[in-house]
């Protein structure tokens, strides 16, 4: 079994030996036993946190590279109109604590997410066209996945007793900003 061990971020697809492809619900472990799509046996065993992204690479012990494909699987496309409608459908599905992909296309702007009888009734509700389909899933990392779980903070203190107070400080987060419902 090929161990890979190492995430190397989006890379392009001549730099890869091979391609695994996965969908999001298995993109999102750190430890998994799969096959690539050539045939081989792998083993991820990479750090807890990030998400898999479409595209990305993954290094083996030996050095071979994989290239992370993002499986076709069901998903709900939600439509409306651009501007503070397609905002507000954003913010409706997204205060759900739900994964959601946004995106456009030659059609305008979507949100889209797993078929889930209650979103789609949220987002039809709010005036949105749906579209059940097979497509990729690559949901938006969100602020705290693109940031790391290491979060620095600049804090000034307007003290006049103490002006060398302004200082930096690091919040090391041992957990993920996550919440899969």
């Amino acid at each position: 079994m090929l161990k890979l061990i190492e995430r190397l971020g989006p890379i392009d697809e001549s730099a890869a030996n091979d391609t695994l492809t996965l969908p999001f619900e298995l993109r999102i472990r750190g430890r998994l036993k799969a096959e690539s799509d050539s045939g081989k046996a792998l083993g991820l065993f990479l750090d807890r946190g990030p998400v898999l992204r479409d595209g990305d690479g993954l290094k083996a012990e030996d050095g071979t590279v994989i290239r992370v494909c993002a499986a076709i699987e069901p998903v709900v496309t939600a439509r409306v109109t651009p501007g503070l409608p397609l905002a507000r459908l954003a913010y409706h599905l997204g205060n759900r604590h739900v994964q959601l992909a946004l995106g456009e296309d030659e059609k305008g702007g979507w949100v889209r997410f797993p078929p889930d009888h209650v979103l789609e009734e949220l987002a039809g509700l709010l005036g949105a066209r749906l579209e059940r389909h097979d497509d990729t899933f690559d949901p938006e990392p969100g602020a705290y996945q693109q940031l790391g779980h290491a979060h620095a903070h600049d804090h000034v203190y307007h003290d006049r007793e103490a002006p060398e107070a302004a200082h930096e400080h690091h919040h090391d987060h041992d957990h993920d900003h996550t919440h899969g419902h």
